[in-house]
């Protein structure tokens, strides 16, 4: 299994993709881990990508697609891998086609979360995270059982600066300034399949089976 998971924030292809990856034993990848993992282990590409990320610039797309091959090469991927925030460019969407040529593979689908802006806005603004342990909860969908305190370690429960109503539309504008194109790009494919995310992640995950006629 070798698919990517585009969607805006607030999608749900993190929790799609956590169900998937369990299912099928298959490896999860986001970018954001990746770029995390590098600039904690200080690697080259780690303190490239660093440099841009201080000055508040956007990562450029040779450093994030060097980032991503030497992700793809590591064992873990050998089984199958599940994309998740890239591609976020037609050019990283190019790039993708030229690594995996290079590596013998090729994608078996590219699956559109597509959720409506009003349904995100609830989703992430509901969110508060354990500033102990950073477990997640939502006030609307998964409280916690202790109010505004962890069930786990009963850390204080705070709104990341990120999910409040403002900042998460400036989020979703760039999402579809930036991501639309792309998937303009892979909607004349016959792997593209576009999935309503109003449902629970089991839902979806029976839907995409549906759709590809069963995984491996």
């Amino acid at each position: 299994m070798r698919i990517i998971l585009l969607g805006s924030p607030g999608a749900g292809k993190g929790t799609l993709a956590a169900e998937m990856s369990k299912k099928y034993s298959v490896a999860h990848i986001s970018t954001g881990d990746i770029f995390r993992e590098n600039v904690k282990n200080n690697t080259p590409l780690g303190r490239e990508a660093r440099y841009y990320m201080d000055a508040g610039k956007l990562v450029p797309d040779d450093i994030v697609n060097a980032m991503m091959e030497d992700r793809l090469r590591e064992p873990d991927c050998e089984k199958g891998f599940i994309l998740d925030g890239f591609p976020r460019t037609v050019p990283q969407a190019k790039a993708l086609e030229k690594i995996l040529e290079d590596l013998h593979l090729s994608l078996d689908g590219v699956v559109f979360l597509d959720v409506d802006e009003e349904t995100v806005v609830k989703r992430l603004s509901g969110r508060r995270t354990c500033r102990s342990c950073g477990a997640i909860y939502n006030v609307a969908f998964r409280p916690s059982a202790k109010g505004d305190r962890c069930e786990k370690c009963g850390g204080e429960l705070y709104q990341r600066e990120d999910d409040s109503e403002e900042v998460i539309r400036k989020r979703l504008k760039v999402f579809y300034d930036q991501t639309a194109p792309v998937i303009s790009y892979y909607e004349g494919k016959n792997m593209f399949v576009r999935l309503r995310s109003a449902r629970n992640s089991h839902s979806l995950l029976e839907e995409l089976e549906a759709a590809f006629g069963g995984t491996e």
